[in-house]
């Protein structure tokens, strides 16, 4: 791997509810995710620009990968404010389990939240 790579390239979070699941990350962020469809497996993707070689994820429903609070933890981009972000997750059916606290150095800010599915998420933004 180059050094000027991605260390991550995709990341699904798991998730029993696809509906209720993007719901609500579409309420927080305040956007649209993108439905894919392959076959008889779905993924509903945060949107971006595939040709921007950034980071890219999903929502993901999958035998044997239920949600978790003790899996891997993925940071979502809470940029510009991660306040606002915030300020949207209870009413949008989740819970703040962490609120924002700043990162030594100058390095931004970050909270966990617990999505309707039960996962334990990270939001990271610069203010």
């Amino acid at each position: 791997m180059e050094a000027n790579a991605n260390a991550l390239n995709w990341f699904d979070i798991p998730v029993q509810d696809y509906d209720r699941s993007q719901a609500f990350y579409e309420q927080i962020f305040n956007m649209k995710m993108i439905v894919m469809e392959m076959g008889e497996m779905k993924t509903v993707a945060f949107p971006i620009d595939p040709e921007s070689g950034k980071v890219a994820g999903g929502l993901n429903k999958e035998e044997g990968n239920s949600p978790s609070t003790n899996g891997t933890r993925v940071y979502l981009n809470a940029n510009p404010s991660i306040q606002t972000v915030l300020d949207r997750v209870e009413s949008a059916g989740g819970k703040i389990i962490m609120p924002k606290v700043e990162l030594p150095g100058g390095h931004g800010f970050m909270a966990l939240i617990a999505d309707t599915e039960g996962n334990t998420v990270g939001l990271h933004a610069n203010a």
